[in-house]
């Protein structure tokens, strides 16, 4: 049971392919709970599971939080999906494309694999594609009161739910204490990742993230998807913004329609095998 680790500006993931996983159509909810855990098991923020088959792209993927619930897209964890498939010599650095739940993406590998550019999708702000419970619409600054705080919120998707609040200053303290409160807030019926965020220039935006299913995380693809588009949708940056989280910078380009093209690094941590025993602990 052979598992490959890696991060991407410090939002690790494991990879476990299912030609290594003989007998397993996909691991169950407790086996990711205490794979994912940092202290019973290997530790990491999720597990990427593929590549699987699909009539839609070249490879399939499936995307599973610490909690055992599966996410439909993961910036991040196609970066690094595409970087093991790239450690691996599935694929080079000619395009080629990923299917997830969230939709197809489109990847391009730099030579050495470090660096990866992958075209995201287009974001919505589309009430009943995100979901957001209520009548149609797009949701451009609404109010949510959360604990002892009002907050403005846009919501967005790229294959996955966001939820952004502007702000003039952000804090880990702030995703700390009202992302687990946004994440199950009745306005989302599946829940949403959770993005503070904080307009440094027209190029350059700060986020702190609580991402559904997982926790505080330090850096996120999607959330700096969903967060550039909704700071250029309320005509606060540019179409080239550079993302700024306590992992690092990821560079976002908004293209017609919200279309988002995210360049970013990955890098290799270890390789090694699941113990059977592992899957005797109940976390």
């Amino acid at each position: 049971m052979r598992f490959h680790k890696y991060h991407a500006l410090g939002n690790d993931y494991i990879v476990m392919d299912p030609a290594d996983f003989p007998g397993w159509t996909a691991p169950t909810t407790e086996q990711t709970r205490v794979i994912c855990h940092r202290n019973f098991g290997a530790g990491s923020d999720g597990i990427l599971w593929g590549p699987l088959p699909t009539a839609k792209a070249q490879f399939g993927l499936r995307i599973f939080n610490p909690d055992g619930s599966e996410a439909e897209k993961s910036g991040n964890g196609l970066r690094i999906f595409s970087r093991y498939l790239y450690d691996q010599k599935k694929v080079g650095t000619a395009p080629f494309t990923v299917d997830t739940p969230g939709g197809v993406v489109d990847v391009v590998i730099q030579p050495g694999g470090q660096q990866l550019t992958i075209d995201m999708g287009h974001v919505s702000f589309a009430s009943a594609k995100i979901p957001v419970a209520g009548p149609a619409r797009e949701v451009i600054n609404e109010k949510i009161t959360i604990l002892d705080r009002e907050f403005r919120y846009c919501a967005a998707t790229i294959g996955n739910p966001h939820c952004v609040i502007p702000l003039p200053a952000i804090t880990p303290e702030l995703a700390h204490k009202y992302g687990p409160h946004l994440e199950t807030h009745p306005n989302f019926p599946r829940k949403t990742n959770v993005q503070f965020l904080q307009v440094l220039d027209r190029a350059n935006i700060r986020i702190e993230i609580w991402e559904r299913g997982a926790g505080y995380t330090l850096a996120s693809g999607s959330s700096s998807s969903a967060s550039a588009a909704v700071a250029h949708r309320l005509g606060l940056v540019d179409r080239n913004i550079t993302v700024h989280m306590p992992g690092g910078r990821i560079g976002i380009e908004i293209g017609d329609n919200f279309s988002i093209r995210m360049t970013g690094p990955v890098t290799r941590v270890a390789e090694g095998t699941l113990h059977p025993e592992l899957f005797t602990t109940k976390v």
